[in-house]
């Protein structure tokens, strides 16, 4: 929760760039980690948003350099307006409030995900991974350590046996592999309904390219910070499993395979990769996402104090079962996961915080 103070020198930083008083200044967003977004608005109406990044947890570096990596392509990340790094403050321009998530129906979601699948496709033929960390088999690992320490046992209570632990080693292991067999790129890493914007007609902002075939208005694309070279099928499981909406099995399918034909014609896939060994690595990258997911949402209430996200543990648990069963070598651990939550509602903490 931002202080009163914080909430005043961020007040300073938006008058002075913004070259405004009495600015209105409302929450506009906050997400999973320290980071929070207000919108200002002046007398004429004209808004901005600006990033409160508290420096002692968060770095605004990153998300600057990987904003302006993604511009350079054309594609529609906030346009920086202003800095004050030593502050964590940052002044950009606003994209609206129409993510995607409650845009999302049987009727618009083929051109949004149309529209979604083109930025992807961009970002992954075009964006500069240079200097990206890797998502490497510790990376992948750590990931996956979240679900036993928060989903299993802190969440669930289950006291971790030795039998326990080597099956979750094995089925982690066969995740680790299949990231590590797949092409390697650009990977935005939480891209979904919740980090996608429907942005209104308009122009860019200063600090995007004016020619209108080289750049794309939608969907304006935020919370890129945490950017890193892994395998293709990442981001395209962030957002056709989407942690926060779900779409029949037919329908999902027809958008991976014209995703896949895409990939194999920009040479991001060998044209000899098939839609069944596509599909393993889009459903056990997904997984091994989901199941990270698990432990991460837990751990947001547990540790932060952040009991929304428990709300949606349920379909991320469905899509966990779902695959898991639907691989042989993947079905002990859902074996396990069904027997240890058993009947209880995931929805409900397991007791008090501390």
């Amino acid at each position: 929760m931002q202080t009163q103070d914080r909430h005043d020198a961020l007040r300073r930083f938006a008058e002075r760039e913004f070259t405004a008083s009495g600015l209105a200044i409302q929450p506009a967003s906050a997400d999973a980690s320290f980071r929070s977004y207000w919108r200002a608005t002046d007398a004429a109406g004209t808004t901005r948003v600006i990033m409160d990044a508290p420096p002692a947890q968060e770095d605004v570096g990153p998300w600057l350099e990987i904003g302006t990596r993604l511009r350079a392509i054309g594609l529609h990340t906030p346009a920086v307006l202003a800095v004050d790094r030593a502050q964590g403050f940052i002044l950009m321009e606003d994209l609206g409030a129409r993510a995607y998530l409650p845009e999302l129906n049987a009727h618009t979601v083929d051109a949004l995900y149309a529209d979604a699948l083109d930025a992807l496709l961009r970002m992954q033929t075009r964006a500069d991974a240079r200097g990206l960390p890797v998502f490497d088999d510790a990376f992948v690992r750590m990931e996956l350590e979240l679900m036993p320490q928060w989903f299993l046992q802190r969440h669930l209570g289950l006291d971790m046996g030795a039998d326990v632990r080597a099956m979750l080693d094995t089925a982690f292991s066969t995740l680790t592999d299949v990231v590590r067999a797949q092409p390697q790129g650009f990977m935005h890493r939480d891209f979904h309904s919740r980090n996608l914007m429907l942005v209104e007609d308009g122009t860019f902002e200063r600090g995007h390219s004016r020619a209108a075939s080289a750049s794309l208005r939608n969907p304006g694309i935020i919370d890129f910070q945490g950017a890193v070279v892994g395998p293709i099928s990442y981001d395209i499981a962030s957002l056709l499993r989407d942690c926060y909406v779900a779409w029949e099995a037919e329908r999902v399918e027809g958008w991976l395979e014209r995703y896949r034909l895409r990939a194999a014609g920009a040479h991001l896939i060998d044209v000899q990769t098939d839609a069944v060994q596509f599909r393993r690595w889009f459903d056990l990258t997904g997984l091994q996402r989901h199941l990270k997911v698990l432990g991460l949402f837990c751990r947001l209430w547990y540790r932060d104090g952040k009991a929304q996200y428990l709300a949606d543990l349920p379909l991320v648990w469905q899509y966990v079962i779902s695959v898991a069963r639907s691989h042989r070598d993947l079905a002990p651990l859902a074996d396990l996961l069904e027997r240890t939550l058993g009947n209880r509602d995931i929805t409900q903490p397991a007791g008090p915080r501390a």
